[in-house]
């Protein structure tokens, strides 16, 4: 295929080059009718490419075949055999790719229990009985790793019935599940393999990354083109192959869900991509992948701190780990991860990927450069120096792995939408949990509808918020009360 083409962006192109004019939405009208104030901020192209997608690219001379033309090209640059866009996040792309494979199931669906509150929003949404996969848990550092195959097959052997598995992989950490070994567990049961790849829009444009999930035999994997691809946020693809996904019934299940208002620049971005990494790609995560690790090495040299790397690796732990993902450990200097962020933003106007008690983590791009690298390093100098001077952090109290499994008690649905009450936090636990509570980045769930809270899961995340967790989903913002079944 002619991947110097990009379909969208030609269209978008052709409509300005015709000064098309639509008596429809969206009612800016390319920006003649937008606030002063904000195109000044937004800037007046973005206005110009938000046109409408239907009756405005799919109606033009060329009998609407834009969009199809650019998913086709991104699969073949993939290898997948079918992609499609959404404009509504990988959050509702996953859940399209749940309902798809196991709604009306009652077998429900394997999973690990540290996955992404967007999956757990998908059983919430479709019924789908969660089968946990329980983490692989390095309690010392307070970590949970992607389940490893053995982990999975013992999964399967306990829920035989279950409609497929959904892995989550890379983690928003970077580390890596063995996909390979788990897609062909999967289909020796004759059951497809999901995977949330959020994290890996990069991977299948370079060989130094962790494996694709398509080369890896996943039925159907979902990527955030904008965590670490070029593309606006919200924008995510679908890629599907084999014959154990039934692709109308994801469609369908995908067209439930996505908006009626596809935005234009997204489509358009994502198409960019694509091309991009066909011309270029290699190159630029070749120079990307150098930077990286020039930038751990030197960041490894700070006294007191430890850029994770070998250990996140091994038989008990990940399978691979993408090294764009700089997890980086201060808890040798004595303060917290919450500190060091907090420090970064106030002071240098750096924002990090994530913090917790004891983390950062560092998410590198092929966009930056040596000097948005240095101006990095300077900064974390400079947060080494003053945290000599910091109070000591606010003690969380951090659980046992068996005491963050929580029982599930109710189908997470059921939970949710069934009659609630608000309860004092502490008279919660031993109480089934009507809502998620998410530490959030990363956004896994310590609270899904439907379990069963204890003691120690409830001081964690009281604790964790007075020492800096953002806690964005709670009821009760202040974890004062917690929401839970009548």
């Amino acid at each position: 295929m002619d991947h110097r083409r990009a379909p969208v962006l030609d269209a978008l192109a052709d409509y300005h080059r015709k000064d098309r004019y639509g008596f429809s939405p969206p009612g800016h009208r390319r920006g003649r009718g937008a606030d002063e104030a904000v195109r000044e901020v937004l800037g007046s192209e973005l206005f110009r490419a938000d046109i409408l997608a239907r009756g405005g690219l799919d109606d033009w001379e060329a009998g609407g075949a834009f969009l199809t033309d650019a998913e086709e090209l991104m699969a073949d640059a993939v290898g997948a055999e079918m992609a499609f866009f959404s404009t509504c996040g990988s959050s509702l792309s996953v859940r399209a790719a749940m309902m798809a494979v196991a709604g009306g199931d009652g077998g429900g669906l394997l999973l690990p229990r540290d996955s992404h509150k967007s999956i757990v929003g998908g059983l919430i949404f479709s019924g789908i009985q969660p089968r946990w996969i329980t983490p692989r848990w390095d309690a010392e550092r307070h970590f949970s790793h992607p389940p490893s195959p053995e982990r999975v097959a013992g999964a399967w052997e306990e829920h035989p019935d279950a409609a497929g598995a959904l892995i989550v992989s890379p983690s928003p950490y970077g580390t890596c599940a063995d996909l390979a070994a788990i897609a062909e567990i999967c289909h020796e049961r004759g059951k497809p393999l999901i995977v949330d790849e959020a994290w890996g829009a990069h991977l299948p444009f370079h060989d130094d990354l962790p494996t694709w999930a398509m080369d890896a035999g996943a039925d159907v994997c979902v990527v955030s083109v904008h965590k670490m691809g070029a593309g606006f946020e919200q924008g995510s693809v679908y890629h599907v192959q084999g014959d154990l996904i039934d692709r109308e019934r994801l469609t369908a299940c995908a067209d439930l869900l996505m908006t009626t208002s596809p935005s234009v620049p997204i489509y358009a971005a994502l198409d960019g991509w694509r091309r991009q990494m066909m011309r270029s790609g290699h190159g630029m995560l070749d120079a990307a992948l150098k930077l990286a690790r020039g930038v751990r090495e030197r960041i490894d040299e700070l006294p007191d701190v430890e850029v994770l790397e070998d250990v996140l690796l091994g038989a008990e732990a990940s399978h691979d780990l993408d090294r764009m993902q700089v997890l980086v450990d201060v808890s040798g200097t004595g303060t917290s991860g919450y500190q060091a962020r907090d420090w970064l933003r106030e002071h240098r106007w750096l924002d990090v990927g994530l913090a917790d008690h004891r983390r950062i983590l560092v998410t590198m791009s092929f966009a930056d450069d040596p000097s948005t690298a240095d101006r990095l390093l300077d900064a974390l100098s400079g947060w080494r120096a003053a945290a000599r001077s910091f109070e000591q952090p606010w003690p969380i109290r951090l659980p046992a792995p068996e005491e963050l499994q929580l029982e599930s008690a109710l189908l997470p649905r059921d939970a949710f939408f069934g009659r609630t009450e608000m309860v004092a936090a502490s008279q919660a636990a031993g109480r089934i949990a009507a809502e998620q509570i998410t530490p959030y980045p990363p956004g896994v769930p310590a609270v899904v509808p439907g379990e069963r809270l204890d003691t120690a899961v409830i001081d964690y995340l009281r604790s964790g918020q007075a020492a800096g967790m953002a806690l964005p989903d709670a009821a009760d913002p202040s974890l004062e009360h917690i929401r839970v079944v009548a």
